[in-house]
């Protein structure tokens, strides 16, 4: 394989680092080099300065939705290169398997952030937290709580096991919020990331400055934050504390978002014992985490705990199951599991399985010091360990052996359980084998809080189940204490770890101006022409239909009553209606009145609105009682495009009386041609 010398992309151009100062990145399968890589004589003042300046007012000119589409496009553009990326991804020590998490994890993560983005945020620039808070009686004075993006940049500081989607999965929330990123990978792999960087620049979809990238040291790039930057890393402890500690994120009060050390657990059910689905189950995900990517997973399950009674069971099982795992050249088709990432790599793994045995683990299957597959290569067999007493071998809570290693041990029941898995003291995530749903709920409400992602599985979901160990782009990945307290993508919650929360207190149409949306008692633009006759691209937010009225009759009530079987006695009783503290006699049925609102203006003939596809946030204000009238104000509130045939709109749907009082409230979602 050719050397390469990777590239830092700094101020939207390709530069090599110092000659002087390259250091060699070796091939996990044989040692043969693969690239060099270095970042010095690169100007990280200049590149965050080109960010705040250049990179980030182009993406804040551009709206959710418009970000959205080009991270679709950069998706799109990883998987269109993808066979480029799998021929570097072996020289990682990963097989075909390992690499589809990492590269078309990666660019599916980039897929699933346009989708939620288009779906779920505005198609504007300011995002609205929580409904209107009233601060006045007469409703001239309200606040709102908003986000908009920081004016800095996001530094990424990526782990070596998965250089594209540890990448993208950061890049994703962070374009989408509209703020530029500096992404600096880890040194070991960054040969894939380059790569996949590369593609991205190529696409010629981004706007100048948006992304940089550092293939070497960060130099004094932190010397040079403020409080509008935003840290977000993923790596060991030791490095997030010395990070989190530099003074200048200190006295700037930095954003530091961390994904760190995690002594995952995976806990078999009292009721799952040998011969239930559960069990085999349980066997089948210890062995997958200690393999896939060579054990080498933040979430990956360091402590498999099961009933006392099963232990020898549970042991036998992963050995037998471990035995028809293949070890050796990730290219090849019959090879399971492939190499650590480096012989250094690999040498701490053999540390840290010493700490363990010296504290009392016993090391059950394979050999440590074995080098399985080619020669040079950072191959080793599967560990796995057991201790019989996990209070008093407190190391196989503290110590991670970051490879293909996993300790299985006993506990006595539930409560012992949930205590030994938050004696871990916060991991990232936390699986649990069970068809009992009293388990699950006291285990789950005892274990919850030292754990950012819970699974239960059994037969019913594991056809379908992703599994223990695979972060989801609409879930969070995160955890507390140890993991580092932070967390990354969930869908929209992380596209606001590089927002400002702001809260603005105004007057409606001051308000309505800021967001870019309608918000009660904005202001109105009354329309002639009927808005469901018009494609969402021709809707102005604010544009408002007023209907005629309609007055409600005794017969109107009963008739409903008897057509759907709702005799609720505030509509058919009299004195029991004015029997009751809230009604003065007799009321038109609820969902009657919502009937009668959307006879008003809904426009029957086929058109731009293809469905209504959801109401959300009914409000019943004002009872309707018979001879009183009633017409709806609906008003164009905000638009998402669901796809390139299709968008949503949302609709503000208020219903008056005759007094001009507020009957009933909600919004109203149609599908609609864009």
């Amino acid at each position: 394989m050719k050397t390469a010398q990777l590239l830092n992309y700094s101020l939207d151009r390709w530069l090599p680092g110092d000659s002087g100062s390259l250091a060699d990145i070796a091939s996990a399968i044989d040692g043969s080099l693969v690239a060099r890589t270095g970042s010095g004589g690169i100007d990280f003042a200049g590149m965050l300065n080109h960010a705040r300046t250049v990179g980030g007012p182009a993406l804040r000119k551009l709206t959710f939705h418009e970000r959205a589409r080009i991270i679709k496009g950069l998706g799109l553009a990883i998987l269109a290169r993808k066979e480029e990326l799998y021929e570097l991804n072996y020289q990682t020590g990963a097989t075909r398997k390992d690499g589809w998490i990492d590269i078309e994890g990666g660019a599916g993560t980039l897929l699933s952030f346009s989708s939620k983005g288009r779906r779920e945020l505005p198609d504007a620039h300011v995002l609205l937290d929580g409904p209107v808070e009233p601060l006045s009686k007469s409703g001239t004075f309200i606040g709102q709580h908003i986000y908009t993006p920081l004016q800095g940049a996001a530094v990424h500081i990526n782990a070596f096991n998965f250089p594209v989607w540890g990448m993208l999965e950061k890049l994703a929330p962070t374009l989408l919020a509209g703020m530029p990123a500096i992404v600096k990978p880890a040194s070991s792999t960054a040969y894939l990331c380059e790569a996949a960087f590369r593609v991205m620049i190529d696409s010629g979809l981004l706007p100048p400055g948006s992304i940089q990238l550092i293939v070497g040291g960060v130099g004094d790039l932190f010397d040079h934050l403020t409080g509008q930057d935003v840290v977000s890393f993923t790596g060991s402890a030791s490095t997030a504390l010395k990070l989190r500690s530099h003074p200048v994120v200190q006295r700037e009060s930095v954003k530091f978002v961390a994904e760190q050390d995690s002594l995952n657990a995976s806990l078999l059910g009292p009721d799952a014992g040998p011969g239930t689905p559960e069990f085999d189950l349980f066997v089948k995900e210890v062995v997958n985490e200690m393999t896939v990517k060579a054990g080498q997973k933040c979430t990956a399950i360091r402590r498999a705990m099961a009933p006392a009674e099963h232990l020898d069971a549970v042991e036998a099982a992963i050995r037998d199951r471990l035995a028809k795992t293949t070890v050796g050249d990730p290219r090849q088709k019959e090879s399971r599991m492939g190499a650590l990432v480096s012989l250094a790599q690999r040498d701490d793994v053999r540390g840290q399985v010493r700490k363990l045995v010296e504290a009392g683990a016993q090391i059950v299957v394979g050999d440590p010091n074995a080098s399985p597959g080619i020669e040079g290569g950072a191959f080793m067999e599967p560990i796995l360990l057991r201790t019989d007493d996990p209070w008093s071998t407190g190391a196989v809570h503290d110590v991670e052996a970051f490879g293909p290693v996993s300790t299985v041990m006993p506990y006595k029941d539930i409560a012992d359980a949930i205590q030994l898995a938050n004696r871990g003291m916060g991991s990232l995530a936390l699986s649990l084998f069970t068809y009992s749903p009293d388990t699950a709920r006291d285990f789950i409400q005892g274990a919850a809080a030292y754990h950012g992602r819970m699974l239960v599985l059994n037969r019913d979901n594991a056809a379908e189940s992703t599994g223990h160990g695979s972060p989801l782009p609409v879930l969070v990945h995160g955890g507390p204490g140890r993991a580092g307290g932070s967390e990354e993508m969930g869908g929209v919650r992380g596209v606001k770890h590089y927002m400002q929360r702001t809260a603005i207190q105004s007057t409606p149409a001051m308000i309505a101006a800021i967001s870019e949306q309608y918000i009660p008692d904005g202001p109105k633009h009354f329309v002639d022409a009927h808005p469901f006759k018009k494609r969402m691209s021709e809707l102005h937010i604010g544009d408002t239909l007023k209907t005629a009225s309609r007055t409600v009759t005794i017969a109107d009530i009963e008739h409903f009553a008897e057509f759907t079987g709702d005799k609720f006695y505030a509509h058919m009783d009299e004195e029991a209606a004015k029997a009751s503290p809230i009604f003065e006699g007799r009321v038109a049925h609820g969902y009657l009145i919502l009937s009668f609102a959307a006879g008003l203006f809904v426009w029957p003939d086929p058109g731009p609105v293809l469905a209504n596809t959801g109401l959300e946030n009914l409000r019943f204000l004002t009872p309707l009682y018979p001879g009183d009238s009633m017409r709806v104000e609906l008003t164009v509130r905000s638009k998402s495009l669901k796809s390139e045939d299709t968008g949503v709109v949302r609709w503000a749907v208020e219903i008056f009386n005759q007094k001009d009082e507020l009957v009933a409230t909600y919004d109203l979602l149609t599908e609609n041609v864009p």
